[in-house]
């Protein structure tokens, strides 16, 4: 068996108290072909991935992180979800509960949802199938599950590959394949079994506590250092000061998200229109969102006098962990009327976090967490507080960009269409947003509380209005 890294372990242990499944809608033309044809097709596609064919295997006693354990397809994992020509709205009522459950991940870590014969999807002339990949977040994060899906509906060859360069989703260029990591494997494509001692896991673990405790003392040492060198590279302005916290406002309420709470929205749009010389794609939508969100809470009487995004950013994978993301923490200036000033402010805050996120120093801090022991990790997952909003925090929404590639996805010979995500919803975060490209469409989606949205249609049409503001005034 694999262990797990200790970053994708944490998303395990965290789903047990909050949703955090990765969800990847993908909309296709419909297909004459058969639901059991379709099943069987996704069946003999997971064969083939190796990324699909693993569940989690706990440690007794928390001794030791999980290991990935292999795990074969079963029909439970491909669910049809029964209607008879469903209207569109109807199917975004039902991805909104579905975004409130999760996948039991010691059993299978993933499973698709498909609708079928959906009337009024943007960009289809008739019935549209919609699937909806759901991936525990220990298995992948939002690009690793972007590739999943890429190996699962993309072309027969999947190219295997680690980039040894920083991944950026700040934009959304003009569609190239886009690559999944490989995954060590046996001889028949499966994922070794047990230990390769051959001793369980549990005692391996028990042994090697005492090296974990030790290593994660020197690289404690090594972490408050590279604090300390941070600090002053920073007051000597060699490095960018880190993000000054936000205010939690109407947006993030002290509330839990209640599972039958979630609603969605989306706007696909052509990627063209969002194509602006020296703006990115997420640039563009960062900006629009800061006039929405803005306009929103001020017609329900709470006008904000600044509002901030938390922006996951894609990084080099340096090891086994299946999540390399940090987060970016940048202020929309509201307070500046003048939407290219307003924009041009946002992408020098995009750069300045970029910059402080990807500093070596940064590396150090961050790696004390992959020697710390299973058994304390766990237990600060469970003992955390996770039901109180801070005074500060990185962002009033969050925004999640990722690039899904070209257009040459197909479920048994449909062609995709558009594609979307949705970040998901926490105790501070009641309003998260994606953006998503591929081929020619990039897609707005809204994922929101019921409590805190309440209307979230009239959200959606300010933030198309907002769009087509911000793309003429940044012309």
């Amino acid at each position: 068996m694999t262990r797990m890294a200790p970053r994708d372990a944490t998303m395990f242990w965290l789903s047990r108290r909050s949703a955090n499944d990765v969800f990847l809608l993908y909309v296709f033309a419909e297909t004459a072909t058969a639901t059991g044809e379709l099943r069987a097709f996704v069946a003999a596609r997971s064969a083939r991935i190796p990324d699909l064919r693993i569940r989690v295997q706990e440690i007794p006693g928390d001794l030791d992180y999980p290991r990935w354990a292999p795990a074969e397809f079963t029909p439970q994992q491909f669910v049809t979800h029964p209607a008879d020509g469903p209207a569109w709205h109807t199917v975004l009522d039902r991805i909104g509960e579905l975004l409130g459950t999760g996948v039991t991940a010691t059993e299978h870590p993933w499973r698709l949802h498909v609708f079928r014969g959906v009337r009024g999807a943007p960009r289809s002339t008739g019935p549209a199938l919609v699937a909806v990949l759901q991936v525990s977040h220990a298995l992948a994060d939002g690009t690793r599950a972007a590739a999943i899906a890429r190996a699962l509906f993309g072309p027969d060859e999947v190219v295997h590959s680690n980039s040894p360069r920083p991944v950026d989703n700040s934009s959304i260029p003009r569609s190239r394949p886009a690559k999944i990591l490989a995954q060590a494997v046996d001889s028949c494509g499966q994922i070794c079994g047990w230990t390769r001692t051959g001793w369980p896991a549990s005692v391996l673990g028990a042994l090697r506590f005492p090296q974990q405790v030790i290593k994660t003392t020197r690289r404690g040492r090594a972490a408050h250092l590279a604090q300390r060198a941070l600090a002053d590279r920073t007051a000597a302005g060699e490095v960018p000061t880190a993000a000054p916290g936000f205010t939690p406002g109407p947006l993030n309420p002290a509330t839990t998200v209640a599972a039958d709470g979630h609603r969605v929205r989306l706007l696909v749009v052509d990627s063209a229109d969002l194509r602006i010389p020296g703006h990115t794609v997420t640039l563009v939508a960062l900006t629009a969102i800061s006039v929405a969100l803005a306009s929103y809470l001020a017609e329900r009487g709470a006008a904000p006098t600044r509002l901030g995004a938390a922006l996951p950013m894609a990084v080099p994978a340096d090891g086994p962990a299946r999540n390399n993301y940090r987060g970016l923490s940048i202020d929309l200036h509201i307070d500046e009327p003048d939407l290219r000033t307003r924009a041009a402010l946002i992408a020098d805050d995009l750069a300045a976090r970029r910059e402080r996120a990807l500093n070596p120093l940064q590396a150090v801090r961050n790696r004390v967490g992959e020697t710390v022991p299973a058994v304390f990790a766990v237990r600060d997952v469970a003992n955390a507080d996770l039901d109180t909003v801070p005074p500060e925090i990185d962002g009033n929404t969050v925004v999640s960009s990722v690039n899904r590639g070209a257009a040459d996805l197909a479920f048994a010979g449909a062609p995709v269409l558009f594609t979307g995500g949705f970040p998901a919803l926490g105790t501070v975060m009641h309003l998260t947003h994606g953006v998503h490209g591929i081929g020619e469409t990039v897609t707005l989606s809204v994922h929101s509380d019921l409590a805190a949205v309440p209307d979230q249609d009239r959200y959606l049409a300010l933030l198309t209005e907002s769009l087509t503001t911000v793309i003429a005034a940044l012309r």
